[in-house]
Parts: structure tokens; sequence; C-alpha cells
């Protein structure tokens, strides 16, 4: 499991583990906490279609979907 701190999200850099679209690589745009720190909202956008997809940041947690950097 990918240990990841909410607050260091912004920009961090991901590698999908199994591309689709040729979108392998990610930047993480917009997070969106709420009053007590909790993250509500996420959104990821590829490098090479600059396509934004909104995501739960609990998914990039998961090895098996994403890495972290980019590889």
């Amino acid at each position: 499991m990918n240990k990841i701190n909410p607050k260091k999200l912004l920009n961090s850099k991901w590698t999908a583990v199994k591309p689709t679209n040729k979108e392998k690589h990610f930047l993480v745009t917009e997070i969106e906490f709420d009053e007590e720190g909790l993250v509500i909202s996420c959104s990821i956008e590829a490098v090479m279609s600059k396509r934004v997809i909104p995501i739960n940041w609990y998914d990039l947690k998961d090895e098996d979907l994403w890495l972290q950097g980019w590889k």
C-alpha cells in the first residue's frame, strides 16, 4: 500500500499500472479539504492529453492501480 500524506498530495506524480488511452503518467492538480482537514475531492490530470479525471484519493494507495512517481 502506498503511504500518502493528504497535505502533500497536491502536485504529486503518479503512474497508472494499467494505462488506458495511452495515459500513463498523472499529476494531482486539484484537492479540496473540508474545515476538519479531510479530503473531500481530488482530481488528477494526464500529462500527455491534459484530461482531468476526478478520483477518490484512497485509490492512489492501491499499488495494483497506481505507483508513486513516474516509472
